[in-house]
């Protein structure tokens, strides 16, 4: 899909990616320019409401149990050393 940039520097989004990634009036668009590339970013009204469910399921619980094998294998190496 290809746009055109006017005189004035502006782009128009075509409204399927619009509607795919949700864009709207007054919506804030993040550029990201990589070498000879730039993207563009949809940044959601709500960040935070946006980014929640996006983790894998149980990925907490496993976070926690490696949290806990961790605290418990420093302990063990303390005991070792004194």
């Amino acid at each position: 899909m290809r746009t055109r940039v006017t005189k004035r520097g502006q782009v128009s989004v075509p409204s399927d990616v619009r509607r795919q990634l949700r864009i709207s009036a007054n919506s804030l668009l993040e550029w990201v320019v990589e070498g000879t590339t730039a993207r563009v970013i949809p940044i959601p009204d709500d960040p935070l409401t946006a980014f929640r469910g996006s983790g894998k399921k149980g990925s907490v619980q496993s976070l926690l149990r490696e949290r806990r094998r961790d605290r418990s294998r420093d302990r063990t190496r303390e005991k070792r050393r004194a």
